[in-house]
C-alpha cells in the first residue's frame, strides 16, 4: 500500500501528533507498506527526525495568512493557513501517485477539507481524541480510555469504522516487548527512580515547575530523577539549569530514543496527559498525571475514577508534594495495565490492510 500522512509538529502544537503518526507508519514499514509525510514548515517541525526514521517528507511553505479567520472548527488556527490553501497545497503534495491511505491527524483540520481531498487518495483514515468536529472519512481511530463509538457517531458518515479505546493506543513496539520485563520488577515496588516527561516541546516550562515542587518533597535520599525532553524544547537550558540545583542525582535526557526502557526501569512518572499516558500504562508505571491542555481533562479524570493514575490540575507547587506522599506504586500498577497491552498498531494495520484488500 502507499500511504500519505498529514501532520503537524511546531512549539505550539507540540510533537504528539507526528509521534503517533510515526508509530503507525512504522508498523506498516515493517509489513512492507511505503509512507511518506505531508507537514507544514512550522518552528519546530520534525521533519528531519522523520527523515532519520526512513520516511520522506514533504514540507509545506510556511506563509502565514496574517489576515485569515480562522473559524471552521476549534484549534483552526493552528493551521496557519486557511483550510482551502492547505488542501491544495497538499493535493500538489501527493501529486499524480496512486494513494491508498491518507492518515490525517491534525486538530485544525475537518470534513470541508477531508472532502477536497477524496479526489487524490481512495481511503481517509483520521486519528483524532476530540470528537469535536465533522469528518468524511472511511476510518477513525481515538485512543482515548473510555472514549465511546456514540462519541462519534453523529460526526462521521454511516458507514465509517470507529476504532476506539486504549486498546487502540499507537505505541511502539518496544512497549509491548518490555511489558513482561516491566511488570516484574514491580512486584515489590520502591521509588528508586523518577521519571519526569512532560512533553518533547514543553512551551510553558511545566518541568521547571514540576523540579521546584520537587525540592519541597520528602524523597529517598539516593533517588535518582530522570527528565526527558525534545531537542525543539524552547526553555531546554533552563531546565538543565535547575536539574544542577536539585538535592537528587538528576540528569537532563535529550530526543531519547530509548523511551520505553526509561520507563520500564522507572518507579514513578511525572508526565503530561497526552500520549505517553497509554505507553505508561502498558509498562505499569505508576503516574502522576498533570493536565496541561483542557482536551486532557475528560481523560485524566477517567483516569483517576478507575485509580489508574494520581492528578495534579493546577497548583503544582502546593499540590505535588501532598500527592506523592500519598502514592500507592502498586495500586497504580495494577489499574494501568489494565489498559492497553501495546497491540494498538497491529490491529490498525491489519484493519487497513484488510481494508484495502476489498478494493
Amino acid at each position: 500500500m502507499n500511504i500519505v500522512f498529514r501532520a503537524d509538529a511546531s512549539l505550539d502544537i507540540g510533537t504528539g501528533h507526528v509521534m503517533r503518526c510515526l508509530t503507525l507508519a512504522q508498523g506498516l514499514k515493517e509489513q512492507g507498506h511505503s509512507c511518506r509525510f505531508v507537514c507544514r514548515d512550522l518552528p519546530g517541525h520534525l521533519s528531519d527526525f522523520i527523515q532519520k526514521k526512513g520516511f520522506d517528507v514533504f514540507l509545506l511553505p510556511a506563509e502565514a495568512e496574517q489576515s485569515a479567520v480562522f473559524d471552521w472548527c476549534p484549534h483552526a488556527e493552528w493551521l496557519t493557513v486557511k483550510w482551502q490553501l492547505d488542501a491544495q497545497q497538499t493535493q500538489e503534495a501527493i501529486g499524480l501517485s496512486h494513494v491508498d491511505w491518507l492518515v490525517v491527524d491534525h486538530y485544525a483540520l475537518d470534513y470541508q477539507w477531508e472532502a477536497q481531498l477524496l479526489d487524490n487518495v481512495d481511503r481517509i483514515m483520521l486519528i483524532d481524541d476530540l470528537a469535536d468536529r465533522k469528518h468524511v472519512c472511511s476510518v477513525l481511530v481515538d485512543q482515548t480510555f473510555g472514549r465511546l463509538e456514540e462519541d462519534y457517531r453523529p460526526l462521521v458518515p454511516r458507514d465509517c469504522q470507529l476504532l476506539c479505546g486504549a486498546e487502540y493506543a499507537l505505541l511502539r513496539p518496544e512497549f509491548a516487548q518490555l511489558r513482561d520485563y516491566s511488570l516484574e520488577r514491580r512486584i515489590n515496588p520502591t521509588l528508586n527512580n523518577l521519571l519526569v516527561t512532560m512533553g518533547g516541546v514543553d512551551k510553558d516550562n511545566v518541568t521547571t515547575k514540576v523540579l521546584d515542587a520537587l525540592k519541597l518533597c520528602h524523597l529517598p535520599e539516593l533517588l535518582k530523577i530522570t527528565i526527558v525532553l525534545g531537542s525543539t524544547a524552547p526553555h531546554l537550558r533552563q531546565v538543565q539549569q535547575v536539574a544542577r540545583s536539585m538535592p537528587w542525582r538528576t540528569e537532563v535526557r535529550v530526543g531519547v530514543e530509548n523511551m520505553a526502557q526509561l520507563m520500564a526501569e522507572s518507579d514513578l512518572a511525572i508526565g503530561a496527559a497526552g500520549a505517553t499516558t497509554w505507553e505508561r500504562c502498558c509498562l505499569g508505571l505508576p503516574s502522576v498525571l498533570v493536565v496541561l491542555a483542557k482536551n486532557q481533562e475528560n481523560i485524566a479524570q477517567s483516569l483517576v475514577r478507575i485509580n489508574a493514575v494520581a492528578l495534579i490540575k493546577d497548583d503544582i507547587s502546593g499540590a505535588l508534594p501532598d500527592v506523592i506522599s500519598k502514592v500507592d506504586l502498586s495500586r497504580l500498577t495494577q489499574k494501568s495495565i489494565t489498559l492497553t497491552n501495546g497491540q494498538g498498531v497491529a490491529s490498525i494495520v491489519d484493519k487497513m490492510e484488510h481494508d484495502n484488500a476489498l478494493i
